[in-house]
């Protein structure tokens, strides 16, 4: 096991993000994110230009209507919040979070989604080992991308953007939503592990008392996540795969 990281036979519970962590969808909701974006800002003149910085500065882990109103907010731009029920064309900050899921559904029809190898192989063996596991995603598809990827049965509870929504849980980097995800999944958050690759997940499992928060660096860069919080850094979770125990009679032989 690599220096600083964690044996996970070794926790109560293990709590993951999903987008960037256990399947590439996080690179799906960047292009949804930045097509949206790029229209709007064209239409309405704003400067300067979306980036990939914003994406992981004011999107990155966050619910998705705070995420409009973080990237607006940022250009000094202000619109009415509106209601979840808002059309993808109407100009408030829920159509155009409604417009992004809109473009982010089509996308995970059209092409589907698979789990990194490497996380599947980890989930498969903490699974095994009956180590129990969750859900913590922002996202208000997870459901829809677990089922897609085909590892929905992995996880023993899923705490999403819909469950957020319901029981009034504050946006990553509010600890709110991993308290209620180690609430539903039993465990301690100080004797169990959270999985994240966004700032605002890290900084949020963090402020909700995990003692060991593992950053997956796709993007956000390893300084960046030590700084939200994290306690140890891998770029793929294949580096957290367990290795065998020893065999207490091979070694006393």
């Amino acid at each position: 096991m690599p220096e600083n990281l964690p044996d996970l036979r070794r926790a109560e519970g293990v709590l993951f993000d999903l987008d960037g962590v256990l399947t590439p969808t996080a690179e799906v909701h960047m292009r949804a994110w930045k097509a949206v974006f790029d229209e709007v800002f064209a239409q309405w003149g704003i400067t300067p230009a979306y980036t990939e910085a914003d994406y992981y500065a004011h999107v990155d882990g966050k619910k998705r209507y705070d995420g409009v109103a973080s990237v607006l907010r940022s250009r000094n731009v202000e619109i009415p919040w509106g209601d979840a029920s808002d059309l993808p064309e109407v100009d408030s900050v829920c159509g155009i979070g409604n417009r992004k899921n809109a473009a982010f559904a089509s996308a995970l029809h059209r092409e589907g989604i698979a789990p990194y190898p490497g996380s599947l192989e980890l989930i498969r063996q903490l699974h095994e080992e009956d180590i129990p596991l969750g859900i913590v995603s922002s996202s208000q598809n997870a459901e829809a991308v677990l089922e897609k990827a085909g590892i929905r049965d992995f996880f023993t509870i899923v705490i999403d953007g819909r469950v957020a929504e319901r029981d009034a849980l504050a946006s990553k980097p509010a600890p709110d939503m991993f308290r209620a995800g180690a609430v539903a999944l039993g465990v301690t958050p100080g004797a169990s592990v959270a999985v994240e690759d966004a700032l605002a997940g890290v900084a949020s499992a963090a402020a909700a008392g995990f003692a060991v928060v593992v950053g997956v660096d796709r993007g956000a860069g390893a300084d960046a996540l030590r700084a939200a919080g994290a306690t140890g850094i891998v770029d793929d979770l294949a580096e957290l795969v367990l290795s065998p125990e020893p065999d207490d009679s091979e070694e006393s032989a």
